[in-house]
């Protein structure tokens, strides 16, 4: 008899092979979005950060902080580290210590595992409405501080109702942006055939319709990127494989990531070793994140508009009016995070002894809950690896840049989430490399195959959120 576990990732294993379905076929979900996209009534207007609504700029420290004391609020902090040549600096970061729900709700829709699914429209985001998880609620929203509408379906993931759970972790946001923030990603079950009223704004999709639609720029939001990243398929000894091989009838490439995602035999580094090579980092590397007022920052000021870097680099801190008509509140101001240019993360993947490894980078962020986290190959602003723009040599740029189109498994522009972030999208790319990369590399990075980066996305604050937005993009 298969234990619990092994049932349900079977179960989403068989959601991650139905690319289409008869309940709502692909052609249905673009169909949906367009319509909605059609019909949405936003608007987004940038405002000086002093005249928004219900924030105010503290006049002690110069942090941006709403009225209720609850949301979130901009604050400044100074880091001090030993990671690389640059020791210290300081930054505005956001503060949101609540811990926030990013939940889907599920059932069986003709034997096949369906998520339903959100069309919504954050502030900022590049595609107006994005397919996000069915519950996607700060502390704030669903205590209803904001005197607005109970989210829906939380009485599914707050225990009022009767569901099975399939999957619950607490996952950390952008190290670099949030200051140790986590979100409650989580997946529950409603028992087959049990009548669900949908909503016009929710539709049902499996999990390898999200992923197809994730190969496509800016459909599918962070937050839905992160919780389906943590999904588990299980893990088989190289014998049992073949049996997935004749299931998934993929191309090469989907066949080599399966046997990547799935082998628990062949590996370049064994659980124990990948554990040692990170507590070795955390132990020789130092990261003090303190406290300081906005308005005291050398580097950063507020410009009578926003808050901005003297170089005009990173981000800035801006205000924004909001006017949404199919949320909670369809009219409010608050704060937010714009980028000074898109970004890039990509993982480098390489077969090693014939199952490929994915090339993990050890990453410190102002924001990180203990050092460091586990990123992809590549992970920075553009500003960063433009020559002539850049503060730092950035590994293995070159190899991502430089690739060849056949080598280039992945590539779609992916957004930040649209409620904190303005407008923000990075590259997000998964390459090959050939025999002649080397095996050996710099101590900061590990070889890990796709198996393990699954285990170890099953701990808190393990991967980061960049990781976890590429592993979502892997299918069968």
């Amino acid at each position: 008899m298969l234990s619990n576990n092994r049932i349900i990732e079977t179960e989403f294993f068989k959601s991650a092979l139905a690319t289409d379905s008869d309940i709502t076929s692909n052609a249905e979900i673009l169909a949906w979005i367009a319509s909605k996209n059609a019909s949405a009534n936003t608007r987004i207007e940038q405002i000086p950060l002093d005249r928004m609504r219900h924030w105010s700029i503290d006049q002690a420290t110069g942090n941006v902080v709403h009225d209720s004391g609850k949301f979130f609020s901009i604050e400044g902090i100074r880091v001090e580290t030993n990671w690389t040549s640059l020791t210290s600096w300081e930054q505005p970061i956001i503060n949101q210590p609540e811990i926030g729900y990013l939940g889907i709700l599920a059932q069986k829709r003709n034997g096949v595992l369906h998520f339903l699914m959100q069309g919504k429209i954050e502030p900022s985001n590049l595609n107006i409405v994005q397919i996000s998880p069915t519950l996607q609620a700060t502390k704030s929203n669903y205590t209803q501080v904001h005197k607005g509408k109970k989210p829906l379906f939380l009485e599914y993931f707050n225990s009022e109702k009767n569901v099975a759970v399939l999957l619950d972790q607490l996952q950390s946001e952008q190290g670099a942006r949030f200051l140790r923030k986590r979100n409650r990603n989580i997946i529950v079950e409603v028992a087959e055939g049990e009548p669900l009223e949908v909503p016009e704004n929710f539709i049902w999709i499996t999990l390898g319709q999200l992923k197809q639609l994730i190969r496509q720029d800016n459909l599918v939001n962070m937050d839905t990127r992160t919780v389906i990243s943590g999904i588990p398929f299980g893990s088989y000894g190289t014998a049992t494989l073949a049996f997935f091989s004749a299931l998934s009838k993929s191309q090469r490439v989907n066949e080599c990531l399966l046997n990547s995602a799935l082998n628990n035999e062949i590996y370049l580094n064994d659980f124990n070793q990948i554990t040692s090579w990170m507590t070795g980092l955390k132990s020789r590397y130092d990261l003090s994140v303190t406290s300081k007022p906005l308005k005291l920052m050398t580097d950063w000021g507020f410009d009578g508009t926003s808050i901005n870097h003297k170089d005009d680099k990173y981000f800035s801190v801006i205000g924004v009016n909001v006017e949404i008509g199919n949320r909670e509140v369809v009219s409010w101001d608050q704060p937010m995070i714009k980028p000074s240019q898109e970004g890039i993360i990509a993982f480098i993947v390489k077969s090693i002894n014939g199952v490929y490894h994915f090339l993990v980078q050890a990453k410190l962020e102002a924001g990180n809950f203990d050092v460091i986290e586990l990123a992809p190959t590549v992970q920075c602003l553009t500003g960063n690896y433009r020559t002539g723009f850049n503060e730092y040599s950035v590994q293995f740029i070159n190899d991502v840049l430089q690739a060849r189109p056949g080598n280039i498994w992945y590539s779609a522009m992916q957004s930040e989430e649209g409620g904190r972030f303005f407008k923000e999208q990075n590259r997000n790319m998964i390459i090959e490399v050939g025999s002649d990369f080397p095996i050996d590399v710099p101590e900061k990075y590990c070889w890990m195959t796709l198996n393990q980066l699954s285990t170890f996305i099953v701990f808190n604050n393990y991967l980061n959120i960049a990781a976890r937005s590429l592993v979502s993009a892997i299918s069968f």
